[in-house]
């Protein structure tokens, strides 16, 4: 975090993927091609640096992938402020490889207004989406000024939704109280062991609905040309639904989109590695250990209860 000391160490990568793309490139061609085709994409190689040279804009590729937490958010904050130390905004551009179902409110809206910083410093902002963008995936999409998804990318779901179990009538089966104190009228307004009532159920429901309204109109606000009373249903949509009605921009994968910039823009992917501790390590090796143990004493153990078996009548499918 920006002016705070990690809890643990960390590094940030930075990669250019322009000359990752190119050597591997070179390296087929070397196997593959003729003697007069590799120098052909020599050439070219070379008429596309040129070309990248003159362009002089720059396009850095973050990734987001986030569980119901938003735990990434420690990560994209950092290369975000990364971005806005180096880059030169309104002539370069950023990329956000997102991938995330939603999670926790304060979390996702934590890391939407990190997107919203780069939209504030005038950088054009890109949000692909491959696989998933829904709830508060699709409240950090919105944020982009163009979203690209990929044609069965699941995105939308512009809803707010919460489940608690209860447990009180399992208590007083078994004679157990359970007491809660509370000072202000709705400090608490359902609870899962003590009983709930109408008013507490009615004002949890409000909240809901508070919360749903601060979500459209932050959709709204930055995707304008989105008719949100229509997809804040919360139900999703697939790529081509979802580009229909205007959930997206555009139907297309990362990597494609990402190609595409490479013969004219010089393309940098920034990532976060936190750097694992001793224990981590330790266990690492355990679980590899474990991973390479495991199938060969199931095996074991399989052909073993194989041959005990084989006098047996067996009824089974062959093919099976």
């Amino acid at each position: 975090m920006l002016f705070q000391l990690p809890k643990l160490p960390a590094e940030i990568r930075v990669s250019h993927l322009n000359a990752r793309v190119n050597e591997q490139r070179k390296k087929i061609a070397q196997t593959t091609a003729s003697k007069f085709e590799f120098l052909q994409l020599t050439q070219q190689l070379a008429k596309e640096a040129r070309a990248r040279k003159k362009n002089n804009q720059k396009v850095y590729v973050l990734d987001f992938k986030g569980d119901t937490a938003a735990s990434a958010v420690d990560n994209i904050r950092e290369e975000i402020t990364l971005i806005l130390a180096t880059a030169k905004a309104g002539r370069d551009r950023v990329v956000v490889r997102l991938e995330s179902p939603g999670g926790m409110v304060h979390g996702y809206g934590l890391a939407a207004a990190q997107l919203v910083r780069l939209r504030d410093a005038g950088f054009h902002l890109t949000i692909c989406v491959d696989k998933v963008a829904a709830s508060g995936g699709y409240m950090m999409a919105c944020i982009a000024s163009e979203i690209i998804a990929a044609p069965f990318a699941v995105v939308g779901s512009i809803g707010v939704v919460a489940q608690v179990p209860n447990f009180n009538r399992l208590l007083k089966e078994h004679h157990v109280d359970f007491e809660l104190y509370t000072a202000g009228q709705f400090k608490r307004t359902v609870t899962m062991f003590g009983e709930n009532t109408p008013e507490g159920k009615a004002k949890f429901e409000e909240e809901l609905q508070q919360t749903h309204e601060l979500f459209k109109h932050f959709v709204e606000k930055y995707r304008p040309q989105l008719n949100v009373e229509k997809v804040a249903t919360g139900e999703h949509w697939y790529g081509r639904d979802a580009l229909g009605l205007n959930l997206v921009d555009k139907l297309e994968t990362s990597d494609e989109y990402l190609l595409n910039l490479l013969p004219q823009h010089d393309v940098y992917v920034i990532q976060t590695r936190r750097k694992p501790t001793l224990g981590e390590k330790i266990g690492l090796q355990a679980a590899q250990i474990a991973d390479q143990l495991v199938p060969t004493v199931m095996h074991k153990v399989m052909e073993s209860l194989s041959n005990a078996n084989a006098n047996l009548v067996q009824m089974r499918d062959p093919k099976l």
